[in-house]
């Protein structure tokens, strides 16, 4: 099972990044996908996930009306879109995959990938 994370960098606050999970090994269609963040010093955050069915997301309050992740099944890959983004949201992000869809903060994680890091500067 691999679950490849890419897409970080540098990049001004306001600005925009698109993180991509490519997912190998595990039936794409039939799990709950979620990305994770961890900045130093602070607890690993369930960012957003997807479950899969009736396109149900989650979004923490600290991302919600600016990130939105998608999962797109053809290409085996999960995005999570990053816009008006600013210097709390620097972490390694990481993509992770649950058997479990809770609509919440709860993500009981099965497997999960390295993560990518992004930096957003002042």
């Amino acid at each position: 099972v691999q679950l490849q994370a890419s897409g970080g960098g540098l990049v001004q606050a306001g600005g925009s990044l698109r993180l991509s999970c490519e997912v190998s090994g595990i039936a794409f269609s039939s799990y709950t996908l979620g990305w994770f963040r961890q900045a130093p010093g602070r607890e690993r955050e369930l960012v957003a996930s997807s479950g899969t069915r009736d396109s149900r997301t989650y979004y923490a309050d600290s991302v919600k009306g600016r990130f939105t992740i998608s999962r797109d099944g053809a290409k085996k890959t999960l995005y999570l879109q990053m816009d008006n983004l600013n210097p709390d949201d620097t972490a390694v992000y990481h993509c992770a995959a649950s058997g479990y869809f809770s609509g919440g903060a709860y993500f009981p994680v099965r497997y999960r990938g390295q993560g990518t890091l992004v930096t957003v500067s002042s």
